[in-house]
């Protein structure tokens, strides 16, 4: 595997990641380098150990994630998506979810890996895959493009709050609804 097959690997991993990061941004009224740090590290790190623990599973369980992963894809972003479109059309303007707790980051991190998981498969079953070098590449590349997902969601949230939040929401389900329906053969992009 080359460098540019890598990087466009990397690129389409983190995507899920930067769409999260904005979506998260627009709740954050003034985020600071621990926020930058935070989001970066949970989706960058997942991007890279989920590969890593796909390249080790191999071949063995192959069969069983490539059944089911579209589908947890899509009820985690649909659930965090459903909660951001509530948010959004809630009267109530404390209410927003700009939680950075364990809870919060571990399922947007689940949600927006679970396809590195089928990748880290596919790379056990190519020849000439140096896993190390992948997963570093491709977890630096999402921590990356999180932080900047989450300045970008912050400065367009700050003017249009509530409708980037039910913009947010509507991106996030169609987001694990275009995972689902490629799974299922329905659509091809």
């Amino acid at each position: 595997m080359g460098l540019a097959e890598l990087f466009l690997i990397a690129i389409g991993l983190s995507m899920d990641a930067f769409a999260v990061s904005v979506c998260k941004g627009l709740s954050v009224q003034k985020p600071d380098k621990k926020h930058y740090l935070l989001i970066g590290a949970w989706f960058g790190g997942f991007q890279a150990l989920m590969p890593t623990i796909g390249y080790f599973l191999g071949s063995f369980f192959n069969k069983y994630i490539t059944s089911f992963d579209h589908w947890i894809s899509f009820v985690l972003l649909a659930v965090i998506g459903i909660n951001m479109l509530k948010e959004g059309l809630s009267k109530d303007s404390e209410k927003t979810d700009s939680s950075f707790s364990f809870k919060t980051m571990f399922i947007m991190a689940v949600a927006t890996s679970i396809d590195a998981l089928a990748t880290g498969i596919t790379f056990a079953l190519l020849p000439n895959v140096n896993i190390g070098a992948a997963v570093l590449f491709i977890g630096s590349t999402t921590f990356v493009f999180s932080a900047a997902g989450l300045k970008v969601g912050n400065v367009f949230g700050l003017r249009y709050k509530s409708k980037a939040e039910i913009a947010g929401g509507i991106i996030l389900i169609l987001i694990g609804a275009k995972i689902l329906l490629e799974h299922l053969g329905v659509i091809n992009f």
